[in-house]
């Protein structure tokens, strides 16, 4: 069960690229690095948490309003992972805006919760959830890297709206003189550059 939720997760059923869902923070939020990573790290955090919970209970909850319960559980903790990230990194919080509540309605939360933990013992879902998360968060920070390169000839730009001023100046600078390429911070970039790691994942697939 460990080594086929590793594959799912991170290949086979990968959210991002296989799945296609959650594409609305996936294309808006990638514009960086840090970006995608944020929110791909606070989207698993939730998806483990939510499976873990949702396992254990998964016997005594009415068929009826299943999905309601589980709508509820994965609010309670989107409100718990906002407010501390308002809390201890304001400018991510600002950064990130509204697709940070925006988790609680990301189809992949609430689809493995349905199709998977609702269904299976808490260590399998507990897997489950991470690396379908891991998998999730892979592919933004992918995006998101090659999107800061073209866009900004950057890497890791932006750590200061995670660990303070003192990280203001810390990223990798590829080029002296850049003035950017637009179209790779615009959303038509985002769907260029997931269009180019699906076609890479089919090609490879092709390969093997």
């Amino acid at each position: 069960m460990f080594k086929e939720s590793v594959i799912d997760g991170l290949w086979k059923q990968n959210p991002g690229t296989i799945q296609l869902l959650g594409l609305c923070p996936t294309l808006a939020v990638t514009t960086t690095v840090v970006n995608g990573v944020s929110l791909g790290l606070a989207t698993m955090i939730v998806m483990v948490i939510a499976n873990s919970t949702i396992s254990p209970i998964r016997k005594i909850v009415p068929d009826k309003i299943r999905v309601p319960i589980f709508i509820l559980v994965i609010a309670a903790l989107v409100t718990v992972i906002d407010l501390s990230i308002h809390a201890y990194a304001e400018p991510l919080y600002k950064a990130l805006g509204i697709f940070i509540p925006l988790i609680v309605t990301n189809c992949i939360v609430l689809a493995r919760v349905e199709s998977f933990a609702s269904k299976n013992p808490i260590l399998p879902s507990f897997y489950d959830g991470f690396f379908m998360g891991l998998g999730l968060c892979l592919v933004l920070a992918i995006l998101g890297g090659m999107r800061e390169f073209l866009g900004r000839g950057t890497l890791f730009s932006d750590l200061d709206l995670i660990f303070g001023q003192a990280f203001s100046n810390v990223s990798l600078n590829f080029f002296d003189q850049y003035e950017g390429f637009l179209l790779a911070v615009l959303p038509p970039g985002a769907f260029l550059g997931l269009a180019f790691l699906i076609a890479l994942m089919n090609w490879i697939d092709q390969k093997n």
